[in-house]
């Protein structure tokens, strides 16, 4: 592979292909298993938000509400009685915060798009949600290290992403198919960054990920 290129997530340099299809070629980290598309991929700001305002999430949707309580339900089972939270990459229609303010939770709204502010981004949390927004992340590394400053110890990181499973499975999954998914993570790869982090790593179903700052 060119020499130049770095894992967006770990910054190493030992990177193998992984998968390649019509559009894309993904890369795969030799270190920590992300699975990610080089910056030639990636789409324009104004292309990426045109492919948010398609989303249909409304925040009162039973459907969309039982799909997020996959995360809801073990996180509020750990934090403590009006938890102060962040939900972040919350989109246009925040409902996994309207769901966790109905349970007493105190929350803050940060999305680069919809809710870009960034004072939120300053202050320090009991717990930090972040539902299919990883996958969209330029700078995983940077930005999920920026995401554990802010968490209090003893708070809870709440991921929400489908994870990659090998590449056999990969060639047929949808989720790659979606252009705004430019980082794909495994279960190994937060395996690793949880023992990088020092953190404490429950995942649930197929998709949900808490991770507990020490």
């Amino acid at each position: 592979m060119n020499g130049s290129l770095h894992c967006p997530l770990c910054d190493h340099r030992q990177i193998d292909p992984f998968y390649r299809d019509a559009r894309r070629e993904y890369l795969l980290c030799c270190h920590c298993a992300l699975v990610f598309v080089t910056p030639k991929d990636y789409l324009t700001p104004a292309e990426e938000k045109a492919e948010y305002d398609l989303h249909q999430n409304e925040v009162y949707d039973e459907g969309y509400r039982g799909f997020l309580s996959r995360l809801t339900t073990p996180l509020l089972e750990r934090i403590p009685e009006g938890a102060r939270g962040l939900d972040f990459g919350c989109g246009p229609g925040p409902a996994l915060a309207t769901m966790l303010t109905e349970a007493g939770c105190q929350m803050q709204l940060y999305d680069v798009f919809f809710y870009p502010k960034e004072a939120v981004l300053e202050k320090s949390y009991q717990f930090i949600t972040a539902t299919e927004v990883v996958e969209h992340l330029h700078r995983p590394g940077s930005e999920l290290a920026a995401l554990w400053q802010q968490l209090e110890p003893g708070g809870y990181l709440g991921i929400m992403t489908k994870l990659v499973l090998d590449a056999q499975a990969f060639a047929g999954w949808h989720y790659k198919n979606d252009f705004t998914h430019v980082c794909f993570f495994s279960e190994q790869t937060w395996r690793w960054w949880a023992e990088l982090n020092d953190a404490e790593l429950e995942r649930f179903g197929a998709d949900v990920m808490l991770l507990r700052k020490p």
